[in-house]
C-alpha cells in the first residue's frame, strides 16, 4: 500500500497559492487516474483530509490532501498512516519549494525538512523521515526574498502560469512512474 499526499492549505483564499501546489499535483493526478477506477475525493473526518484512493496492479494507492492546514499536516498523516499500517518508506508527499527556482523539481528521500513547516510536522508526528518527497520548485530568482510568508502566499503571476502548469505535469508524470 502507498500514501501519496499533496500538501497545502484549505479553502478558497488559498487556492492557487504557491504553497498549495501539492494540492494542485495531485488534483492533476486524481484527474488522470479517473480513467482507472480512481475513487472521488471525499472528506474524512476522521483523518482530517480529503481522501480519494484506487488499485493499481493489485496494490492499493491512497491520494491525500491534509484539511489541517500547512503546519499540521504531520497530524492527518499520522492518521492516515497509523491506520492503514503505512510504513514511512510507502509514503510520497509533494510539497513547494521556494529554495527551488519554479519549473524545477526535486525528489529526495531520508532529508531533513529544510525550514518547510509542513515537512517538518509530518516528520514530528510519524517520527521518520524515511518518506519520499517531491519537492516542486516555486522560487524566484529574486533571492532576497523579506517576508517568506507572504511569498508562498502569493499566486502565481500570468507569466508564470504556464511554467507552473508544465512543472505539475511533470510531477504528475514523475508520480504515474513510481505507481
Amino acid at each position: 500500500m502507498k500514501l501519496i499526499i499533496g500538501l497545502g492549505n484549505p479553502g478558497k483564499k488559498y487556492e492557487k497559492t504557491r504553497h498549495n501546489v501539492g494540492f494542485m499535483v495531485l488534483d492533476k493526478l486524481h484527474n488522470k487516474l479517473l480513467n482507472k477506477g480512481v475513487s472521488e475525493w471525499q472528506l474524512s473526518k476522521k483523518f482530517n483530509a480529503m481522501i480519494s484512493g484506487l488499485t493499481v496492479s493489485g496494490e492499493k494507492i491512497i491520494l491525500a490532501k491534509p484539511m489541517t492546514f500547512m503546519n499540521a499536516s504531520g497530524q492527518a498523516v499520522q492518521l492516515i498512516a497509523h491506520y492503514y499500517k503505512i510504513s514511512p518508506e510507502d509514503i510520497i508527499i509533494i510539497h513547494d519549494d521556494k529554495d527551488i527556482e519554479l519549473g524545477e523539481i526535486k525528489i529526495q528521500n531520508e532529508r531533513g525538512d529544510a525550514g518547510h513547516n509542513g515537512i517538518r510536522s509530518i516528520q514530528k508526528n510519524i517520527k521518520s523521515n524515511e518518506f519520499t518527497r517531491i519537492r516542486v520548485g516555486i522560487g524566484s530568482s529574486d533571492k532576497k526574498m523579506k517576508d517568506v510568508s507572504k511569498f508562498v502566499l502569493s499566486k502565481f503571476s500570468i507569466f508564470e502560469r504556464k511554467k507552473v502548469d508544465d512543472t505539475i505535469n511533470k510531477a504528475v508524470n514523475i508520480l504515474l512512474k513510481k505507481l
